[in-house]
């Protein structure tokens, strides 16, 4: 076998460019919420899963925590189901809510807990309800600049978090398992509740108090007016980057919810571009990186 001398060097520069890097978040946890292109591009699907397993393997906590609306959408196109979107939020209807629970906490759970398995990791797929993990309550969808009485607006069964219960995530953390979480709660009464997934990992990264909180998005990273990518913001930063409005639709509440996280005693939160191969092991493992951090004090 002949030997390559330059591939092989590159190979000895990345693993010791890792190298402090590895000891550094050793034992740590990170929770990574995995979504967009990543979850549907195969090649892209088995580069995140062969990220997860190694972080695993190399002592890291990896906490990963799911969406799914596109393969929600899909199956309520083939079941004849009309969806129906309120301010980016799905109208959940009881009948919705079932092939919601169908689809993050079957078919997309067992596919993810599937992939990573194949790539010799130990996943385990649960949902908010399983061990009463996530408790919700229903969101109350405020109407900006309607009357008082008429502002909150029905969306059915769409939650929000009031509580995680760490006990379950604490016994798998300390076992060679790794969690898949698909963001399904439940109330005191029992109803299921739709949660957004970015909001689900940035709880459980406060309540596990995470080293990292990592959003996989379908974008470069946060950007100022002029379209540029901001690879390091402070709390403050970012803070202003929603006061003045230069940002809209759905990185707004990416951004949201990475600040909340932070300022909660989460190290740093990462907004990156999933359509990068191995992109959690970039922005983890080498110098750059790629996407926004969010830190309290920025770069």
């Amino acid at each position: 076998m002949t030997l390559n001398l330059s591939k092989a060097k590159n190979i000895a520069k990345v693993l010791t460019e890792a190298l402090p890097y590895i000891q550094k978040f050793v034992g740590k946890t990170v929770v990574i919420k995995y979504g967009g292109n990543a979850m549907i591009d195969e090649a892209l699907k088995q580069s995140f899963a062969r990220d997860i397993v190694l972080m695993k393997l190399v002592g890291i906590n990896p906490i990963v925590v799911h969406g799914g609306g596109p393969q929600i959408g899909a199956v309520l196109e083939q079941l004849s189901i009309e969806s129906k979107f309120i301010d980016g939020l799905r109208v959940t209807d009881t009948q919705t809510m079932d092939v919601v629970e169908m689809v993050l906490g079957g078919l997309v759970n067992k596919e993810i807990v599937n992939l990573l398995n194949k790539h010799q990791g130990k996943a385990v797929g649960i949902t908010g309800k399983d061990g009463k993990l996530i408790r919700a309550k229903k969101l109350k969808l405020h109407r900006e600049g309607q009357k008082l009485t008429d502002e909150i607006v029905d969306i059915g069964h769409v939650g929000e978090v009031v509580s995680i219960n760490t006990q379950i995530l604490e016994m798998i953390k300390n076992s060679d398992f790794i969690p898949v979480i698909a963001p399904i709660g439940t109330d005191d009464s029992g109803a299921s509740y739709n949660i957004n997934a970015d909001s689900v990992a940035g709880e459980i990264a406060k309540v596990m108090g995470a080293e990292k909180l990592i959003l996989l998005t379908n974008i470069e990273g946060v950007k100022d007016k002029k379209g540029v990518t901001l690879t390091g913001l402070s709390v403050q930063q970012a803070s202003k980057l929603i006061s003045n409005k230069t940002l809209q639709g759905g990185m707004l509440p990416k951004v949201g919810c990475a600040l909340n996280a932070v300022r909660e005693g989460v190290n740093s939160a990462h907004i990156i571009d999933g359509r990068i191969e191995h992109a959690v092991l970039l922005e983890i493992f080498t110098d750059q990186g790629i996407g926004t951090l969010i830190t309290q004090k920025g770069q």
